[in-house]
């Protein structure tokens, strides 16, 4: 079936050269990039997506009670960190 398509100058230099590298007429070149470019955006429906599922890790020991981590404790061991990483330079 013939169709005229209105391409961007570079995507159709692209192509040309592609067919001419490859020993292949333009209209089959284009018609491989189309069906990959169809292959790739295949997604399923909105309703039979598959829920992702993360790995269950099993720990040695339970988990310490929780702490809430905020913005200024994570702040706080940075420099704690930070200050052990420059004493022990420092020793050296």
């Amino acid at each position: 079936m013939k169709t005229t398509f209105d391409l961007p100058n570079d995507l159709l230099r692209e192509m040309k050269l592609r067919a001419v590298l490859e020993g292949r007429k333009l209209k089959d070149v284009a018609a491989e990039v189309l069906r990959r470019g169809l292959a790739e955006t295949k997604t399923p429906s909105r309703g039979r997506r598959r829920r992702v599922t993360l790995p269950l890790i099993q720990c040695r020991h339970p988990a310490a009670p929780r702490k809430e981590l905020t913005a200024d404790k994570v702040a706080e061991m940075l420099l704690k960190q930070e200050a052990e990483w420059l004493h022990e330079t420092a020793r050296r």
